[in-house]
């Protein structure tokens, strides 16, 4: 048995601007498995003045091991987080290089999207 400590896994953090907050709020929340360095948290706050944006949130696309996508109607309104994030997001849960977690930050229809088959949080009750 190896001592070894696994890898951190990449968390990325796919969200609409207008739930910087919220975004915030859930990064808290992880601080208990970044201090085991079981998971990184990655967004675009991390972004430093002069980085090319584009290809830093580009390769975090392809190095994320678990994507947090946190829906609410600004996210899907999104050309930017639907076209790229979460289109790359779904293309990589689909070929089972990462995993895509649906959070519901805000109330949002996401009938006809690309995760609307997958387990959401909170669950909700279908009492139908």
């Amino acid at each position: 048995m190896s001592d070894e400590p696994r890898p951190a896994l990449e968390v990325f953090f796919s969200y609409a601007h207008e739930d910087e907050i919220l975004r915030q709020k859930l990064d808290k929340h992880l601080s208990a498995l970044k201090q085991q360095h079981s998971i990184v948290t990655w967004s675009e706050y991390a972004l430093r003045p002069g980085q090319d944006w584009k290809q830093e949130i580009s390769a975090h696309l392809e190095s994320a091991d678990i994507f947090l996508l946190l829906i609410s109607a600004d996210f899907l309104a999104s050309d930017y987080t639907t076209s790229i994030e979460l289109k790359r997001a779904m293309e990589r849960h689909a070929n089972r290089s990462a995993a895509v977690l649906p959070i519901i930050a805000r109330p949002a229809d996401w009938t006809g999207t690309p995760f609307q088959y997958l387990q959401v949080l909170p669950a909700t009750n279908n009492l139908s």
